[in-house]
């Protein structure tokens, strides 16, 4: 799939690329990033989904930045898709794990609590703390 197809899917949409857009972004997923990480000892449910909104907003970040946004009902799945076509092969590892975490949030959010183990919880940090870092990185290509 490549951005066109999403875009023929109506899961995303061009927009003018916005420096304070991308910059917004990549500060929410900081936020979230070091939120995540002080949450830890008190709800490890909650760092699990904070640390997943942290990459979730570094890759609305990368798609600000290429002139995307996601549109319709399932956002955080066309966000996924955009990286993964974005990113190509080189992340797929990332990607990947991005999709699971977002599979298993949905879980923690709407089905039950107490889910989420430690491991997953610190494993969710540590992808974040990676994740952002890549895309920082790949904007910062852009410029």
């Amino acid at each position: 799939m490549n951005t066109e197809d999403l875009e023929r899917k109506g899961m995303i949409q061009k927009l003018p690329a916005n420096k304070q857009q991308i910059e917004n972004s990549l500060t929410l997923a900081k936020r979230d990033l070091e939120t995540a990480k002080k949450t830890y000892e008190n709800s490890i449910d909650w760092a699990f989904t904070i640390a997943y909104n942290s990459i979730l907003q570094a890759a609305r970040a990368l798609m600000f930045s290429k002139g995307y946004r996601p549109t319709g009902e399932k956002q955080h799945l066309a966000v996924i898709k955009f990286t993964e076509t974005t990113l190509g092969d080189k992340y797929r590892k990332e990607i990947t794990a991005f999709d699971r975490l977002r599979r298993k949030r949905h879980a923690t959010i709407y089905d039950q609590a107490g889910t989420i183990s430690e491991y997953e919880a610190k494993h969710a940090i540590k992808t974040a703390e990676k994740f952002l870092k890549t895309i920082e990185e790949e904007i910062k290509k852009q410029r």
